[in-house]
């Protein structure tokens, strides 16, 4: 079987608002961040993990389902940083989120001890994504290579100055 690697976010809907949630996992001033590259401008991104709210279910509640079925771990002691609007192109679509963060731990303590994790999309076992753990500092300081969604770089920037 062919595997690829697959973006981790963006499933478009024209001109429709998606709701998310993603999760900052740190430790050791890293944060674990997916790796995509966006295949009409071929720019590499990070962004956290996360996903889609669906109608009828709180965030806290998807962010736990994405994190079952990306990566078949448990998560806890989840915070809520703030809310990021996110208007985007990407692969040459326009796309618009509104993005609710928050803080977060694995309850599997050996998660932070790997270099990258590998999370799935779907079904389909060969449809992946490559996370890895990054200095916070390299997207504070560097702002490249970029790190999605807009706003969360100032609002990790405000978190860690205790602002």
């Amino acid at each position: 079987m062919h595997t690829r690697k697959l973006s981790p976010a963006f499933e478009m809907k024209e001109n429709k608002i998606r709701p998310l949630v993603i999760c900052i996992f740190s430790s050791n001033d890293r944060i674990l961040v997916a790796e995509s590259v966006n295949p009409a401008t071929n720019e590499l991104f990070y962004r956290p993990l996360g996903g889609a709210i669906k109608f009828g279910e709180r965030s806290q509640d998807a962010l736990k389902r994405e994190m079952r079925e990306e990566l078949g771990e448990e998560i806890h002691n989840l915070t809520y940083l703030g809310m990021l609007e996110n208007i985007f192109e990407y692969n040459q679509e326009l796309g618009h989120e509104i993005v609710l963060v928050y803080d977060g731990e694995f309850v599997n303590r050996d998660l932070y001890d790997k270099e990258y994790l590998l999370g799935y999309e779907g079904e389909d076992e060969n449809l992946y994504f490559k996370s890895l753990w990054k200095p916070i500092n390299d997207f504070i300081m560097a702002h490249n290579p970029p790190l999605y969604p807009d706003g969360l770089i100032e609002l990790l920037s405000q978190r860690k100055e205790g602002v």
